[in-house]
């Protein structure tokens, strides 16, 4: 299920640049073990730490956004956005993953796998080395593929419920509020684009999506890997 955005829209232009890997991500083996309940529970415990700890890189990339950024306005939203990983995100995380025998601080205290300093520390580095729209282009696959992925999980009959012990994730990522992000994600960049010059540099921005987009892959697969 593509995403509700208009077609010529920055993020729909990027998408559609690197359809299959898109594809590959959005429709993993991780997310459809996932869907249907089989996904071993050692994979999701090793995703949901790993995880943890991208969402502190993650929340660093929005303060170089907040740095970045050459209006006020968007200063506004990579505040807070940083503000809402680090004050309510990364809490509920930390609850749910309670939930699974996990600890915050035996989660702090471990190292960062290399498909998650790969990603992050990719996005750390676009950011620093472009402007705005690079790190927010990079960030898009992660804010705007897991409402993709929520999306559909959501609304496919085909999805187990009853009995799925990641139902309460998917719904998570298919509720209004995650949708909220995910759509004020794309909203952003549109904004961006022309300020940006987006059209003169759609190669290179292409070419960053797709790299993320492959980062994305990786730390499914590594998640998968670990559940083996």
């Amino acid at each position: 299920m593509p995403p509700p955005h208009d077609d010529a829209s920055l993020f729909a232009r990027l998408r559609a640049s690197c359809a299959d890997e898109w594809r590959a991500y959005c429709r993993h083996r991780f997310v459809a073990g996932i869907a249907d309940g089989s996904l071993p529970e050692s994979a999701f415990r090793h995703y949901l730490v790993q995880d943890y700890l991208f969402l502190i890189q993650f929340a660093r990339a929005y303060a170089l956004a907040a740095y970045k950024a050459d209006r006020v306005e968007d200063m506004r939203a990579a505040a807070g956005t940083l503000s809402g990983i680090l004050d309510t995100e990364m809490g509920l995380h930390v609850r749910y993953c309670r939930e699974w025998g996990l600890d915050e601080a035996k989660m702090a205290a471990t190292p960062e796998a290399l498909e998650t300093v790969a990603y992050t520390r990719f996005a750390l580095d676009c950011g620093q080395a472009g402007d705005l729209l690079d790190l927010l282009v990079v960030l898009a696959p992660c804010v705007v593929g897991y409402g993709e992925i929520g999306r559909r999980l959501g609304a496919d009959p085909a999805t187990k419920r009853e009995g799925n012990p990641y139902a309460s994730w998917i719904e998570t990522y298919a509720a209004a509020d995650y949708q909220s992000v995910a759509d004020g994600a794309c909203a952003q960049l549109d904004g961006l684009a022309g300020r940006f010059g987006a059209a003169a540099r759609f190669p290179r921005l292409s070419a960053l999506f797709a790299q993320a987009t492959r980062l994305e892959i990786a730390f499914w697969e590594m998640s998968w890997a670990a559940g083996r």
